[in-house]
């Protein structure tokens, strides 16, 4: 690894397939033990169920209200300065509830690839 410090551009967010809104803040061959996007869902929207094959996440909330699903814990309101660690092969969801947008980060360990990803839809 080498130091390095980068902008981020919240212009370059991309929708994708799980209907939520991506910023990838960090996920390089350059730190291939973790990887940070900020992850950003509508109000009313429900993410799809999904997980990820050998990679930790953890969402950490920064605004909006929102129902997180994860495993086989009951639902559970999540706000701005909530964790939510999910293990490898944990079904996870989350539900907007607010009626402002659902902002928080995405920290996999080790980093995120689309190989990782399982829908479960």
């Amino acid at each position: 690894m080498k130091e390095i410090i980068t902008s981020t551009d919240l212009k370059d967010e991309y929708y994708t397939s799980e209907r939520c809104y991506i910023t990838e803040l960090s996920n390089s061959d350059n730190d291939p033990d973790v990887s940070i996007a900020r992850a950003r869902v509508e109000p009313g929207i429900t993410a799809c169920w999904h997980r990820l094959k050998g990679t930790i996440e953890r969402y950490y909330i920064l605004s909006g209200t929102g129902l997180v699903e994860v495993g086989s814990l009951p639902p559970q309101q999540v706000n701005a300065g909530d964790t939510v660690l999910i293990p490898p092969m944990c079904r996870q969801r989350i539900s907007n509830t607010g009626s402002e947008d659902l902002i928080f980060l995405a920290i996999c360990s080790p980093r995120f690839t689309d190989e990782v990803y399982q829908d479960m839809e």
